[in-house]
């Protein structure tokens, strides 16, 4: 009779064996590579719709850099040198190449490199949705919770008319009348623009986001002047950003003050407050957390019609003034950064969602 070793007493005579991928580094290793391996291919995937997207609508780029009464041959002098006569697949590799070298082309639009443009554009877009968030997150998390604790009284439908006039109303029509109110009327705001002009190219740039570098530099009347023109814009997102997230808030505390866990504390004594902060709120962190990050990349991407109301020069009035002038490396590179914040919000929220709940990981 053959011998046969006894394996399981081999695996156990120097302790318990250690299975390849219970190993807290090697699992930490794969999750990396997953998460860059998902990043990279939604990416791809962006880049790919981005560029077949402007490749299908009706403006000819050829047209828009030597006009429309250019010489025949000075037309297919260009194309060619654009690399348009190639097939739409070898466009596309050039193009991502391009991309992951940073080179986004050239704007039209301003003669300078998009990559130049956004660089300069995006920070004020960026501290606008920045203090928008604020002001939704600050408010319409308290509201969201306070209506779901009062549930039925006169503060609950109040909150709930508030968040569908969020829904509701345009965000053009509550700009203008922001407008005509505050600032033309009771000129308790700033006008449209950044600054007022006199103030404009006194302060260096150094992260582009004009109230830390107006402290940098020790100009604490420009950083007033700054925030009393940031004020209107930023509320006005912050209003819709208030609405979505005090109506998502409202809806996971009800779910969670229906829990019998949560009766059973009311029932030992314990205090609505402690019932309503520490039983029901801490287990909604998680999707609110999603919900955060899903309303502040919206308020990026969704800025287009704020900064053009309010002349806010960042990457909304950006790209709708290479629309307008058919600026297709404008628009692409616009629409790609816009994309990748996007990508990349929803990426640090799942982050987070894994670090707040462990039954994720």
């Amino acid at each position: 009779m053959a011998f046969e070793p006894d394996t399981a007493s081999i695996a156990t005579a120097s302790g318990k064996p250690k299975a390849f991928g219970k190993n807290p580094g090697v699992r930490l290793l794969l999750g990396l590579a997953g998460f860059i391996v998902t990043v990279a291919f939604t990416f791809l995937g962006l880049l790919a719709i981005t560029f077949f997207i402007g490749r299908v609508v009706p403006i000819d780029p050829v047209l828009a850099v030597v006009g429309d009464r250019a010489p025949r041959a000075v037309y297919e002098a260009a194309r060619l040198q654009m690399g348009l006569d190639q097939p739409l697949v070898v466009q596309f590799f050039h193009y991502v190449a391009n991309v992951l070298t940073g080179d986004l082309g050239t704007s039209v639009s301003t003669g300078k490199l998009v990559a130049d443009d956004l660089k300069r554009v995006f920070p004020a877009t960026l501290e606008m949705a920045t203090l928008g968030i604020i002001i939704g997150v600050l408010l319409g998390v308290p509201m969201g919770v306070y209506a779901a604790s009062r549930q039925g009284s006169a503060v609950d439908q109040i909150i709930r008319v508030v968040g569908l006039l969020g829904y509701a109303i345009p965000a053009f029509w509550l700009g203008l009348v922001g407008l005509a109110l505050f600032y033309a009327r009771l000129k308790w705001v700033g006008g449209p623009g950044r600054l007022d002009i006199f103030y404009d190219g006194l302060v260096p740039p150094v992260t582009g986001l004009l109230l830390i570098d107006s402290l940098i530099a020790g100009e604490t009347e420009i950083f007033f002047n700054a925030i009393w023109h940031l004020a209107l814009p930023a509320s006005v997102l912050g209003f819709f950003s208030l609405a979505y997230i005090a109506r998502m808030t409202r809806s996971f505390m009800l779910d969670q003050l229906a829990q019998e866990y949560v009766t059973t504390a009311r029932v030992k004594g314990v205090s609505e407050r402690l019932v309503i902060w520490r039983h029901a709120f801490r287990p909604i962190l998680v999707p609110l957390i999603t919900v955060i990050g899903l309303s502040y990349a919206g308020l990026l991407e969704g800025s287009v019609m704020i900064e053009t109301i309010f002349s806010w020069p960042g990457i909304g009035n950006y790209l709708t003034t290479a629309l307008l002038n058919a600026d297709m490396n404008a628009v692409l590179g616009a629409t790609l950064v816009i994309g990748a914040v996007f990508i990349g919000i929803n990426k640090i929220s799942d982050v987070l969602y894994r670090v707040l709940d462990p039954r994720a990981r």
